[in-house]
């Protein structure tokens, strides 16, 4: 019965056409991680799937931060994700229940213009008390700093309501979770809410033991399909045994056809240096693609292929990752554009995409995470030893990339 149930609940749900620009985001404050390093992450989904990372230190505080790869100058481009050489670090989602008066394309440009004038969660705040009204913005923006400090602001067109990552009252376990809802908008609107169950449900499940890193957020969320309506792992051995011929509807799952890139920022602890801020970046649809590590500090030579090369203004990996995706997605008639292809991401023989990237993530991170704990140990970041690291992850992953595919 429960089998009848799973293939019936799959078949007759409809591929959605609502809104594309969605995203999923989550930050975790320092007090609930082992190591009391907050982390910021955000599944970005946009009709603009190429992205990259770009850094900019023509105005104000030097940044990095995700951009659209169709915004050719890295010092005017909107950002999505980023974080500066403060500390300072800034998302958003939209919100679809606070008010109708809004332009979603300010959201970047006010983002990029926080990570050049904010120190920290303050100085955020103060930078949108002076912005005039109305401001045309509906969007959660998330943000945390070198200070500890952790909050999401749910901006509408004249004013904001503040949410305190760390006031146990709001977020007893230390974490919030947000999709293309806010908490104090219209109860009835909104979207994303079968996404934001399916995110809370499953990092509910590592808040006993603290055990929350940027490598478990892409491995077990930002890549996850469990669908919290149906409470099913479509990456299961079941689900994979009942929908062995592959296809099943891209609805509800936290990584959807439009998701263009995946980042996770892990900040610093209080008193440590902002340079060690950590911006981990997943450029391209996530779960055709591999996290790489950057730093405000690296400038233009964090990794080469998260950033625009020869005469494009594409990464590599990116490029790389959509094409990939094409065979996740391959059929391009009618309604079949809504259906992805599991068996290509995801099966018993072990070979599809998130099988075959997993040890090459996993080796990225086992290259960077010894750096980093010798750097916080010192005190600060060698800036020829973060050269060195960048070119090597990226070079790694370029060569692994040529055996995968």
């Amino acid at each position: 019965m429960k089998k009848l149930f799973i293939i019936l609940m799959a078949m007759t749900m409809l591929p959605t056409m609502r809104s594309v620009v969605a995203c999923t985001t989550i930050i975790i404050s320092g007090k609930a991680t082992k190591d009391g390093r907050p982390l910021m992450w955000k599944n970005a989904d946009t009709d603009n799937l190429n992205h990259r990372l770009i850094y900019s230190d023509r105005s104000g505080y030097p940044l990095i931060g995700v951009a659209r790869s169709s915004s050719p100058d890295e010092h005017t481009a909107s950002i999505w994700i980023g974080t500066n050489s403060e500390g300072f670090s800034i998302m958003n989602t939209l919100s679809y229940n606070l008010t109708n008066d809004r332009d979603a394309s300010r959201n970047g440009s006010l983002m990029r213009r926080a990570l050049e004038k904010c120190r920290n969660v303050a100085d955020f705040k103060h930078f949108l008390d002076t912005l005039s009204r109305p401001m045309k913005v509906e969007a959660n923006f998330g943000v945390i700093d070198a200070e500890g400090n952790a909050a999401y602001f749910e901006t509408y067109t004249n004013g904001y309501h503040i949410v305190d990552v760390n006031d146990p009252a709001i977020a007893p376990q230390g974490y919030l979770v947000y999709t293309n809802f806010s908490y104090n908008g219209f109860y009835e609107a909104g979207e994303g809410y079968i996404r934001y169950l399916s995110t809370q449900r499953l990092i509910a499940r590592q808040a006993p033991a603290r055990d929350y890193s940027p490598q478990w957020i892409f491995t077990d969320v930002a890549r996850s399909y469990y669908h919290s309506l149906m409470d099913v792992d479509f990456r299961s051995e079941e689900a994979l045994r009942l929908f062995s011929h592959g296809y099943i509807p891209d609805s509800d799952f936290i990584p959807r056809k439009s998701t263009a890139s995946s980042t996770v920022v892990q900040g610093v602890r209080k008193g440590e240096r902002p340079e060690l801020t950590t911006m981990w970046v997943i450029p391209g649809y996530p779960p055709c693609s591999v996290a790489l590590p950057s730093w405000v500090k690296a400038g233009n030579d964090n990794p080469p292929l998260l950033m625009k090369y020869d005469d494009k203004n594409t990464s590599r990996l990116c490029d790389w990752a959509l094409a990939a995706k094409e065979e996740v997605f391959p059929v391009k008639r009618g309604h079949g554009q809504s259906y992805l292809d599991m068996t290509k991401l995801y099966n018993k023989e072990g070979t599809g995409y998130i099988q075959k990237l997993a040890p090459v993530e996993a080796r990225v991170f086992g290259m960077i995470t010894p750096l980093l704990a010798a750097w916080r140990e010192a005190g600060s970041v060698d800036r020829e030893e973060l050269k060195a690291a960048a070119k090597a992850v990226s070079d790694y992953v370029e060569q692994s990339l040529a055996e995968v595919r």
